[in-house]
């Protein structure tokens, strides 16, 4: 079986994905379509929109085979951790033979030379960026400075490109023979906020919902039924709850909380206003406060992160087409444990086993943040 895999995360689903599912499917001839996506919270450091399984039965009508859950260490963590966590989990299947992504700038062997020239970064670059994140840059805007004369400017710049890097650096760095299929990404920008596209970004949908306009023409009948009137939640009240009862020194412990960010979150914590919109500035963007303190809220430690790439996990199962089991038998044969039933848990490492936890952890958080009970049982979709 050859498998097409891409990494989503559907928040939500929209037209512009009905078209990237169709293209990796026909440009990639694989027999199967496979969609690791993020679970309830997502790399932005909010939570979906929808939850995961009506997320996940969404691809599936859309054109997904199946839908594997990325784990919560890693569906919230910067873009370094997420990609190389994604791809990690879809190297332990040896059918993968394509990871498939959006990208402003299409040339997969312009992916491939910036992620090697990425992970063998020489040392006047590193001095640089050292440099600039000084005297203030933030890392990601650092990094592009410090390589712009040696890399198109395009792929260091936009989101979709940057993550199509870290898939590609972490493709490289893991020697999988997984290969890269870029697909040019269609309407507006990854964080535009318009909807004066044929293809809307899910941010201007999320957006819409909030302001009450209509996003009919932008997404599938399917996803729209299923669409809260609007995206209210309690998750902020939940996160600054975390950072005054947490000690600073447990604060530090999550990643990217550098540099006296756990005295500034602790301090916000107390105050009128987001936590993104207190401490966001040219140094830390919105999306990193955030992370920091869903993180913190979900007790995902930087080591705890590290210690999951060092192991070997699992593939839990989100949905699957009701008449591909085959999928299913394909899956068995993977170096990680295909999680089904509960006594598949059994074969877990402790670290497997701790991981797995904080998904059910993050369950109930986002069941608490968002209102929302509800339990699927059946994987099983009909198309």
């Amino acid at each position: 079986m050859k498998i097409c895999a891409i990494i989503c995360e559907y928040n939500p689903l929209h037209n512009g994905h009905l078209y990237h599912i169709r293209e990796a499917k026909r440009l990639s001839g694989a027999d199967c379509i496979l969609c690791l996506m993020s679970g309830n919270f997502v790399q932005r450091g909010e939570g979906a929109i929808l939850d995961k399984f009506t997320r996940a039965r969404h691809a599936v009508l859309a054109g997904a085979d199946i839908v594997i859950e990325l784990p919560a260490v890693y569906a919230t963590s910067n873009a370094e951790l997420f990609a190389t966590g994604a791809v990690q989990l879809l190297s332990s299947i040896p059918s993968v033979e394509y990871l498939c992504f959006g990208a402003e700038n299409a040339d997969a062997n312009a992916f491939l030379h910036a992620a090697a020239l990425l992970n063998n970064e020489p040392e006047e670059v590193s001095a640089q960026i050292k440099n600039l994140t000084g005297e203030g840059w933030s890392f990601a805007k650092a990094r592009a400075e410090a390589w712009q004369n040696l890399l198109p400017t395009d792929l260091i710049h936009s989101p979709n490109n940057i993550l199509g890097i870290e898939y590609t650096r972490a493709i490289l760095k893991l020697n999988t023979n997984i290969s890269i299929l870029p697909i040019p990404r269609l309407g507006n920008g990854y964080n535009s906020n318009s909807l004066n596209a044929t293809f809307a970004s899910a941010s201007a949908i999320r957006k819409a919902v909030d302001d009450g306009v209509s996003v009919e023409n932008y997404i599938p009948e399917y996803v729209l039924k299923n669409l809260p009137a609007a995206n209210m939640n309690t998750l902020e009240c939940l996160e600054k709850y975390a950072l005054l009862t947490n000690t600073t020194e447990q604060i530090v412990k999550i990643c990217d909380c550098t540099e006296g960010l756990e005295n500034a979150l602790k301090k916000a914590a107390t105050q009128e206003g987001t936590l993104a919109e207190q401490l966001t500035s040219a140094r830390y963007t919105s999306s990193r406060i955030r992370r920091i303190a869903l993180q913190n809220l979900l007790k995902i430690e930087e080591s705890f992160i590290r210690d999951c790439l060092k192991s070997k996990l699992y593939l839990r199962v989100l949905a699957v087409k009701k008449d591909r089991k085959d999928i299913l038998s394909e899956l068995s044969n993977a170096e990680f444990p295909l999680l089904l039933r509960a006594k598949d848990e059994d074969s877990l490492t402790e670290t497997a086993k701790k991981c797995l936890q904080t998904d059910y952890f993050t369950e109930k958080i986002y069941a608490i943040a968002y209102n929302f009970y509800k339990k699927e049982k059946n994987i099983f979709c009909d198309v």
